[in-house]
């Protein structure tokens, strides 16, 4: 089993990808900040290290995803490639953060990779509103982070909703969480344990 969150920037993607493994004694693939080389720079200098950035991020969920085929095991993954391709990489193309040479180099090894890689048993969407992202973003205190505007969260989260409304590749939860505390509210996160449960029965009738 493969369950992917996916979910904007402050959302609570890794937060809840270690409680869920935990509870399902399933193992936890985080995405790659801490050892990131790239990202201090990139929200000093966008434009600069935008596609150097992307391509870290590319090669690092495109590594995971081929692991967690290899081995065949139950996994839960903090973000999925398809955020990448979809979300992050078009949006900084969009807002002039990302040359046409280095997005279009881009989408070529996007496609030649998702050849190889099969999409989630199961994608969970965290959907946000821009003010609980902001709250979250400023609680978790992570430097790099400051700088992050209201305008960049907006368009990432317009983006997000596009994309999930067209998410056709596998099985799909949305989640609610503006009115969810899973980290401190134990009822809270049984809540989100439950409706799992649920999606996984329903879809393996």
């Amino acid at each position: 089993m493969h369950i992917a969150i996916a979910g904007n920037i402050g959302a609570g993607k890794t937060t809840l990808t270690k409680l869920l493994s935990k509870h399902y004694k399933f193992k936890k693939e985080l995405e790659d900040v801490l050892k990131n080389p790239y990202l201090d720079d990139f929200y000093n200098q966008m434009e600069r290290w935008s596609f150097n950035l992307q391509i870290y991020f590319l090669n690092s969920r495109f590594r995971q995803i081929k692991d967690i085929q290899k081995k065949g095991i139950n996994v839960i993954q903090d973000r999925t490639i398809y955020e990448d391709s979809n979300i992050f990489a078009p949006n900084l193309h969009a807002m002039g953060l990302m040359t046409n040479r280095d997005f279009k180099n881009y989408k070529s090894l996007f496609s030649l990779m998702e050849e190889d890689v099969a999409p989630p048993d199961l994608l969970i969407y965290l959907r946000s509103s821009i003010p609980n992202l902001v709250s979250q973003i400023h609680k978790r205190g992570r430097d790099y982070e400051n700088s992050i505007s209201i305008d960049y969260l907006s368009r990432l989260n317009e983006r997000y909703e596009a994309w999930i409304h067209n998410y056709k590749k596998g099985n799909l939860l949305i989640i609610e969480i503006d009115d969810l505390d899973f980290v401190e509210n134990k009822k809270d996160l049984n809540t989100i344990i439950s409706l799992i449960d649920d999606k996984i029965k329903k879809a393996s009738n």
